[in-house]
């Protein structure tokens, strides 16, 4: 899809009643996790942010993600968007999605336009609930990985978002006790699934809507 169009599409759908439960539960591993969508919240759980960021290369729209370097905890190795925890003095959720994105891939702030938020989702296994802010540069980021942060960047085409060809289905085996029937996209060579997924899976019909 055309940078413009996408640009355009995101726009008018992101200021309209957003896609949320339904379309993030279309990319959920099964059985759902029903406590990611329960209103009261666990009463520690932590505030973060992410930035799904849209740029044109060759006049398509882009957008990156990120892959997390292996280390002992539940997000090892996962594909995800750059982002993280907001801080004691981040000034909004936007500002800590920007900070992340600039400490993680070295995204400039000052060149990203905000488009607005899209539905909030919580994640059990780390306790996050996660805000993900939408934005456009017009220009490709220079980017450049914090190696302690970022195994690899994968540029990523908004058009291979529609292609049946990436959207996917596996069985995940956790541990011994826990399999999930786990619909995932296949994004250059890599498994995009849990949260990420599901954002994205809300991302998809935002720009449905937008036609």
């Amino acid at each position: 899809m055309e940078f413009e169009e996408v640009v355009q599409r995101l726009k008018y759908s992101i200021n309209q009643p957003l896609p949320g439960k339904e379309a993030q539960m279309r990319m959920s591993p099964r059985p759902v996790n029903l406590s990611r969508f329960d209103p009261k919240l666990p009463p520690n759980h932590r505030k973060g942010a992410v930035l799904i960021l849209i740029y044109p290369q060759n006049g398509q729209a882009f957008f990156p993600l990120i892959k997390r370097p292996e280390y002992p905890g539940v997000h090892s190795g996962q594909i995800a968007f750059p982002g993280g925890k907001m801080e004691e003095d981040d000034e909004s959720l936007t500002y800590t999605a920007l900070r992340e994105a600039q400490e993680e891939v070295s995204i400039d702030p000052s060149k990203v336009e905000i488009l607005g938020k899209i539905t909030d989702l919580f994640v059990p296994a780390s306790n996050f609930l996660v805000s993900p802010i939408v934005g456009i540069s017009n220009e490709i980021p220079d980017f450049v990985p914090e190696i302690r942060e970022v195994q690899r960047i994968i540029p990523t085409q908004v058009s291979q978002l529609i292609s049946p060809e990436i959207n996917k289905t596996t069985i995940l085996e956790i541990n011994d006790q826990i399999k999930l029937d786990t619909p995932y996209f296949e994004i250059d060579q890599e498994m995009v699934w849990g949260a990420t997924a599901m954002i994205l899976g809300e991302f998809i019909q935002l720009l449905e809507k937008g036609k």
